[in-house]
């Protein structure tokens, strides 16, 4: 039986500064996806050959607590620094994964990949929810490069699936997680079809980024963000054009704890928010040492 769409919505435009962003999550229909609390889409650009490399110089530092970022880079670089000290570039196809716990200051950037060739910008970051014992923790951060996460080839050629986050069929992302999550990247081929069975209890989502695509027989167009009921049963996925298309699916286990977010913070009481706050005012988060 195929799962049933409860909500769909598209993504409205928040710019941050000179990037060009789409908030997909959290709207007035979904305000979560399982651990999932944000999400927003970075659409594909490309870049002339002469412009100015971005770089990372403190313009667009700013703070978390409570929660774990994960930026996934589909093409580009994704330059990182933050105020625990870690600084790394990961590139297409790979992932920046912080998890901000008691509280981090990080800045970063986006630029073409120097390895491909192609100039082009394109992503993701998703805000992952902590349970409370987590968000006690000491902030963490891993790179992770596209050739560490599995990539699945699907049957009859349909394309394949990554596993950005969470397991597929006992392929593991090497992304850390506090309660059960997924997000997989999967690309179909022209003509092509797969089905996901989706577990009975989990939320799952599917965003299509940058094309129209067919979900159970629907067709839904770009930047649509589509929920599903928490029943078992089957997303069916199908690419009836003649070019391969990316499909974002993600979700996992519902978070049962109080949620109070306000702005980069994700707590679980409005106390945890002020003293978020204040412990950032103070300067409890740290500095970012940038390199010279």
């Amino acid at each position: 039986m195929k799962k049933k769409v409860i909500a769909n919505k598209q993504g409205r435009r928040a710019d941050v500064g000179e990037y060009k962003i789409y908030r997909i999550l959290p709207n007035h229909e979904v305000r979560a996806v399982g651990p999932f609390v944000f999400l927003d889409y970075v659409p594909q650009i490309l870049h002339a050959a002469d412009e100015p490399r971005r770089i990372v110089n403190g313009e667009g530092a700013h703070p978390h607590r409570g929660i774990a970022t994960l930026t996934y880079v589909l093409n580009g670089e994704a330059d990182h620094f933050d105020s625990n000290g870690h600084h790394a570039r990961v590139y297409s196809g790979g992932a920046q994964w912080m998890k901000a716990g008691t509280g981090i200051i990080h800045d970063e950037a986006m630029n073409p990949d120097p390895n491909a060739g192609d100039r082009l910008t394109h992503g993701f970051q998703f805000w992952v929810n902590l349970p409370a014992k987590n968000k006690a923790e000491k902030p963490d951060y891993r790179p992770v490069q596209a050739d560490e996460m599995p990539k699945i080839a699907l049957e009859e050629n349909a394309g394949w699936l990554k596993v950005i986050a969470g397991e597929y069929e006992r392929h593991a992302s090497p992304i850390p997680a506090y309660l059960e999550q997924l997000i997989y990247h999967i690309q179909l081929q022209p003509g092509k079809a797969f089905s996901l069975n989706a577990r009975e209890n989990l939320e799952y989502a599917v965003f299509l980024p940058a094309v129209s695509a067919v979900v159970n027989g629907i067709v839904y167009e770009e930047r649509e963000l589509l929920l599903f009921d928490t029943k078992e049963g089957v997303i069916a996925l199908e690419n009836p054009s003649d070019a391969a298309v990316d499909i974002i699916v993600f979700g996992g286990a519902p978070y049962t704890e109080p949620v109070v977010a306000q702005g980069p913070f994700v707590m679980n009481t409005q106390s945890e928010i002020a003293t978020a706050y204040s412990d950032f005012f103070e300067g409890r988060y740290g500095k970012i040492q940038y390199e010279q």
